[in-house]
């Protein structure tokens, strides 16, 4: 029996295939946004193999934890090490870290960095946390209410339920893209995406931003 994690993350890879060659036959440039995390690794990987243009390819995250870019727990090392990969590693990878102590000390170089990409976006991939968390849009994080709010790209985060501070691009730049895909796995964030679509109070699962715009859901036990 085929595991149905995997079999998830070869849908959402082919999805994602057909939208960015669906674009680069109007656009030179495509840009694909993805978050970190453990669930989208098989994702990554099944990814990686498809026959694209990878040079013509923008890879960029939703967000990112303040650390060195070889430590465990970086985002970008996650997607050298599982996208980048073959062919793929042809891509344009621009991250959200530089070797400022702080992410407000950086945001703006950062910004800079981002802005010149292929917006709007191709495919913004999400995932999301068991407190309703996506990016780093934390329902217990004092940024919260700017990140949702402001109309520039990138806020700095800090949480008190997370030990690193953090960069995210904010709701309106996650917004500014041609499709959404949510990828999350197990009963216990169904519950919480059930939860989410109950309700609109998107500072108490700030995933609820996003419920309404088209948002596929990508889902397995």
């Amino acid at each position: 029996m085929s595991n149905p994690r995997n079999a998830l993350a070869q849908q959402l890879a082919e999805a994602v295939y057909q939208a960015l060659s669906d674009d680069l036959e109007r656009q030179d440039k495509v840009l694909l946004v993805v978050s970190g995390g453990s669930t989208p690794v098989a994702f990554f990987a099944a990814l990686a193999q498809k026959p694209l243009p990878w040079a013509r390819v923008q890879v960029t995250l939703a967000d990112e934890r303040w650390v060195d870019a070889q430590s465990q727990d970086s985002n970008a090392r996650l997607v050298r090490e599982h996208l980048l990969i073959g062919e793929a590693a042809n891509a344009e990878f621009v991250t959200l870290t530089t070797s400022d102590e702080t992410p407000e000390q950086g945001v703006d170089e950062i910004a800079r960095r981002v802005e010149p990409l292929a917006w709007p976006a191709s495919v913004v991939v999400l995932g999301m946390g068991g407190d309703g968390h996506t990016a780093s849009l934390f329902p217990d994080s004092p940024e919260l209410g700017l990140a949702m709010t402001t109309d520039e790209a990138l806020v700095a985060v800090r949480t008190p339920s997370q030990p690193q501070p953090r960069i995210t691009l904010s709701a309106a730049r996650l917004h500014q893209a041609r499709r959404h895909f949510l990828h999350i796995t197990g009963d216990d964030k169904r519950a919480v995406l059930g939860s989410a679509m109950g309700g609109d109070d998107v500072r108490q699962l700030p995933i609820r931003a996003f419920l309404s715009c088209p948002l596929a859901i990508y889902w397995a036990p």
